[in-house]
């Protein structure tokens, strides 16, 4: 047991009581009236013309991947440096990927290699927000405009994160969302799809309703329902809604605790980085983060495991993140192998996560950025 753990989820406001509320209101299920209430939200807030609460993140991407019927021979360009779930949507749809290096500065996917990489087969290509921050949009639209080519954000780290002003999520064809107890904002395992191009919401409305037109039958706009497309069960129980609902109401106050640990991390951690030759996060100024992640790249492998045996002896937990897609036994059977992304290979090796959860209090993070300031390279 840690003393100070990587992620402690937390209850900021009134998510017993409106689980409570649900359950009495007899919606238990899917598309009770805390998910309509969540749904209604986001949509508010992000300006987008639907927002559909999923599962996880991970059936928000696979909803993307039907949407845009992927089709065996299909490829799809995705970063190397992702969870799984980036990939695994569009390969569920028969596609190949394309596996994309990212930049060294932000962790994003590298959008000058682009051009190169695209075929005739390109349909889509997914551009992860690594740790909330915005990958180069413009530039990925006008490339994906000129080749006819779909976009989706995994902003699985980014809700409320802006490029050049504009939410991340509501810029491509589809944004992604994650409230996986991990993330600033949560429901234990959940997702959402946004869809920012209106002739999506009916189809995507019938694929995360297994492939029926059911909402249109409570809605009454049919006498019956049935089977129309391929779909599958995509609706979170409404008690998740609930919480999550909960969460979103606080969602000032959630912003403001992790920006100040972010920062409290950023301001005393400066010194030792440049000392040590490590490279903390970097946030371009027209790009506002969601204080997500704070990460250290350590110079190498060996500083890396060092720094994580360190701060475990003292009862902190750090943890490294993404091992790079094209190295795993699935990416090689693309044809990929070490040495083909070099920067993903890089960081990969390196990055290590600072342990980071809203109530984290001052003396904890004190802790640990005691530790980190003792330990030299």
């Amino acid at each position: 047991m840690y003393k100070i753990p990587f992620n402690k989820p937390t209850i900021v406001g009134k998510e017993l009581f409106y689980i409570s509320q649900a359950i009495h209101n007899g919606d238990s299920a899917g598309d009770g009236g805390f998910t309509q209430k969540c749904h209604e939200l986001l949509e508010s807030i992000l300006n987008v013309p639907r927002v559909f609460l999923t599962t996880s993140c991970t059936h928000a991407l696979e909803m993307s991947a039907r949407l845009l019927d992927i089709q065996r021979g299909d490829e799809v360009i995705v970063p190397s440096f992702t969870f799984v779930s980036t990939a695994n949507a569009f390969v569920l749809c028969g596609a190949k990927i394309r596996f994309i290096d990212i930049r060294p500065d932000t962790l994003n996917l590298d959008e000058n290699q682009l051009p190169d990489m695209i075929t005739p087969k390109t349909k889509a290509l997914a551009a992860m927000h690594y740790a909330g921050v915005g990958c180069e949009m413009d530039v990925i639209l006008k490339i994906a405009e000129k080749h006819g080519l779909a976009v989706v954000e995994d902003n699985a780290h980014g809700l409320l994160g802006k490029y050049k002003g504009r939410f991340l999520g509501t810029i491509g064809t589809f944004g992604t969302q994650s409230f996986h107890e991990t993330k600033n904002f949560i429901c234990g395992e959940g997702g959402a799809l946004i869809i920012n191009d209106p002739k999506y919401i009916e189809r995507a409305e019938i694929i995360r309703e297994k492939g029926t037109n059911r909402s249109q039958f409570f809605r009454g706009e049919i006498d019956k329902y049935t089977w129309v497309d391929i779909g599958s069960s995509y609706l979170p129980s409404d008690l998740l809604a609930a919480f999550l609902f909960a969460q979103l109401e606080e969602r000032d106050q959630i912003q403001r605790q992790r920006k100040a640990i972010w920062d409290r991390y950023a301001s005393n951690l400066g010194d030792w980085a440049r000392t040590n030759d490590a490279q903390l996060p970097f946030i371009p100024a027209h790009c506002e983060q969601t204080y997500h992640i704070f990460y250290l790249v350590l110079p190498d492998l060996n500083s890396r495991t060092n720094l994580i045996k360190n701060l475990k002896r003292k009862g902190i937990l750090s943890v490294f993140h993404y091992v790079p897609l094209h190295l795993s036994p699935m990416g090689q059977k693309f044809g990929y192998r070490e040495g083909d992304l070099p920067n993903t290979e890089f960081i990969s090796d390196r990055l290590l996560r600072l342990p980071f959860y809203n109530e984290m209090t001052e003396e904890e993070q004190i802790q640990v950025i005691e530790a980190i300031t003792a330990f030299r390279v």
